[in-house]
């Protein structure tokens, strides 16, 4: 029983620090792409903004993704865009 437990603790920490690296990428690529959108001029901006907006429309998954999950993919796109980090 003792083993059982230990190796489960191993599993929630190695879990732990996998989701820790996953939110280090994830900030450090919102980082990179609000750099990128103060480089660019407000044309160019909406440009991107309408591709990557477009993109998604078109990749909408059929049924593979539930509802609520692509929504929040969407709102998490829109927020980046539009309103990225200060």
């Amino acid at each position: 029983m003792k083993n059982l437990i230990a190796e489960l603790l191993l599993k929630l920490a190695q879990k732990e620090e996998e989701s820790k690296e996953l939110v280090a990428q994830v900030e450090a690529l919102e980082i990179v792409v609000t750099a990128l959108l103060r480089q660019m001029a407000k044309s160019e901006q909406q440009a991107l903004i309408d591709s990557v907006e477009g993109a998604l429309d078109e990749a909408r998954p059929a049924t593979q993704v539930s509802a609520q999950d692509s929504e929040m993919l969407q709102q998490y796109v829109k927020k980046l865009l539009r309103h990225p980090r200060s």
